[in-house]
Parts: structure tokens; sequence; C-alpha cells
């Protein structure tokens, strides 16, 4: 008799041992969907900020740009030149900053500008 009271012991136990298993795997899935979707969040709240962050330097570069056409022809064109180097450096760096958070899309890419990038 001790054979079949030993059989079942080892049947509760191992019942009982799959079921914290179980359990214990269920809570580890909740916890990674967790962290998946806290990652994601934090992802799309760092790409909008990028995004933003690029849209003022662009508004700011423009306000720039627009306060000095009024001199350009006292300056003899010196403020046309920094005019342009100053758009081409905020583009330049707002498509380095889109393109290193992967944000950068085929309508992000100016026409009339090449974009330089950098070969690993």
């Amino acid at each position: 008799m001790a054979s079949n009271e030993q059989s079942y012991k080892v049947g509760e136990t191992k019942g009982r041992t799959e079921e914290k298993t179980k359990g214990m795997m269920e809570n580890v899935g909740e916890k990674a969907q967790a962290a998946k979707d806290k990652t994601k969040d934090v992802a799309q709240s760092a790409k909008e900020k990028t995004k933003g962050t690029a849209q003022a330097a662009r508004d700011k570069t423009y306000d720039t740009t627009q306060a000095g056409h009024g001199h350009e022809n006292t300056g003899g064109g010196i403020l046309q030149q920094t005019e342009e180097k100053v758009k081409g450096i905020a583009e330049g760096a707002t498509q380095a900053v889109k393109q290193t958070f992967g944000m950068q899309h085929d309508e992000d890419v100016p026409v009339d500008r090449p974009t330089h990038h950098r070969t690993p």
C-alpha cells in the first residue's frame, strides 16, 4: 500500500508544481508585456519630442532668415550667405536627429537639398 500512497503523493506534488509553474509563467508574460508597452510609450514620446524640437529649429531658422531679408543689400550679400549656411546647418541637424531615431521618411528629405549620409 505504501507504493500506491507514494504514487498518489507524487502525482499530487506534480500537479501542484505544474500549477505553480503555470502561474509563474503567466506572471512573467504579463511583466514582459508591461515592459514592452512601457518601452513603446517611451520611444513614442522621444519621437514626438524630437519631432517637436526639429520643428522648433526649423521655425527659428525661418524667423531668423525672415528678419534678415530687409538687410541683404546693405551687407553686400553677407546676410544672404549666412542665411543659407544657417538653413543648411539646421536642416542637416534635423535630418541627423531624425536618422538617429529612425524617423526619417522619404517625404522628410528635401527635394532641393541632398541628404548627406555617413557610412560606417
